[in-house]
């Protein structure tokens, strides 16, 4: 397979199980909370899918087991049919996403992001354009977690004299950095290799940086799932934020 081809199917995927979701929104199922269910079927339709178009490939979802496979998979798609479950089942919100990015060989190659109720899909075969930084002067804005915005972007916000943006889904803040609603995207408090593989992989096609806060490599596939933190922002404003952060981390060990 090619990166590209890799890039269209995950595209593909995400634009498809959007769709699913926006159908199941309008409609929930009367027996069920709108959430669960919607997870489960946007699932089963990547599921199904890759079953068909990768058979050889292994799936990691955050909506099925951790397969053991995938310790010794060349090839796993890290996948959250449903990011931002809170949001979506929220009426009028529109900051939930589906996540569908492909590991190979300890590296992202591919991904796709689908914001559906805005009706756009952001996929590493056709990178999004990045929106013009704001003017020199400006406040840069800080994206950060609507539910739990962590004091270290608040402490950096007041250092680089910015403005935080709460949003939902991690998909839906690092998008907001590649359309130029934001400057930056900054995590703590840990989030799992789901959350943050999509957005990882479409913001670097795209030219963003992303990183750990320390400024070290983001790695994929590991045998704990997870993240301490994260920074995806403009490459202008990597510099300032590594500079100013390394003192405001707490020390933790994501191993």
């Amino acid at each position: 397979m090619t990166a590209h081809t890799d890039g269209s199917l995950a595209r593909t995927l995400a634009h498809r199980a959007g769709e699913l979701l926006l159908r199941l929104r309008a409609a929930p199922p009367p027996d069920r909370p709108p959430g669960p269910a919607a997870d489960a079927a946007a699932q089963d339709l990547i599921a199904t899918a890759l079953r068909h178009e990768r058979p050889d490939d292994v799936l990691f979802s955050e909506e099925a087991p951790d397969p053991v496979a995938r310790s010794s998979a060349s090839r796993v798609w890290i996948v959250d049919p449903l990011d931002g479950t809170r949001e979506f089942a929220e009426v009028g919100r529109s900051d939930w996403a589906v996540h569908v990015a492909l590991w190979a060989d300890g590296e992202l190659v591919a991904g796709a992001v689908a914001l559906p109720a805005l009706g756009v899909t952001y996929a590493t075969d056709v990178p999004p354009a990045v929106c013009t930084p704001a003017p020199p002067g400006t406040p840069p804005r800080l994206v950060v977690s609507r539910s739990r915005p962590p004091a270290v972007a608040t402490a950096l916000a007041l250092e680089l004299g910015a403005q935080l943006v709460p949003l939902g889904s991690a998909g839906a803040k690092a998008a907001a950095v590649w359309t130029g609603r934001a400057e930056a995207y900054v995590h703590t408090g840990g989030l799992h290799e789901w959350d943050a593989a999509a957005p990882v992989a479409v913001a670097r096609a795209a030219g963003l940086h992303a990183s750990r806060l320390d400024g070290g490599p983001l790695t994929f596939n590991r045998p704990r799932p997870y993240l301490a933190d994260l920074l995806v922002c403009t490459p202008e404003l990597a510099g300032p934020i590594l500079d100013r952060v390394a003192d405001l981390l707490p020390k933790e060990n994501d191993a």
